[in-house]
């Protein structure tokens, strides 16, 4: 469950930070939620580790985005547009296709606007979806 430690910035501050910032943040987000839940199935660090690479993956994440889309408010809907069509200065990793790439940009920004914003509850809502247990 995520510990509410965030530094509930207003929205309209939160919208004024790039999507790539935004899903900067995100990035951690994801995978404190990823490893937070694999902590809980009482596995060899070793297994943690491997399952934690697998489940952020460009490929995962834009999986778990395409689940959770139907959740999305208008202006969530919005960030995550907006993460989507953010223009990082690198390509996309091997593993993933450019479109992969950019939906997992669009959920990192997602997760960054919901933590920076102070919406652990929504982000608690959200999280069965993230971790492929809808």
């Amino acid at each position: 469950m995520m510990t509410d430690f965030s530094p509930n910035l207003a929205p309209e501050e939160a919208r004024m930070l790039s999507p790539l910032q935004l899903a900067y943040v995100g990035d951690s987000v994801h995978a404190l939620l990823v490893r937070t839940r694999l902590l809980q199935k009482n596995l060899l660090v070793r297994d943690m580790h491997r399952a934690s690479n697998e489940a952020v993956s460009a490929v995962s994440q834009a999986r778990e985005l395409a689940r959770l889309l139907p959740l999305l408010s208008e202006e969530e809907a919005d960030i995550v547009r907006r993460g989507r069509n953010a223009h990082p200065h690198h390509g996309a990793p091997k593993s993933a296709s450019v479109g992969e790439y950019a939906e997992a940009t669009g959920l990192e920004a997602l997760l960054g606007y919901l933590y920076l914003t102070g919406q652990s509850g929504k982000i608690r809502e959200l999280e069965p979806y993230l971790q492929g247990e809808e």
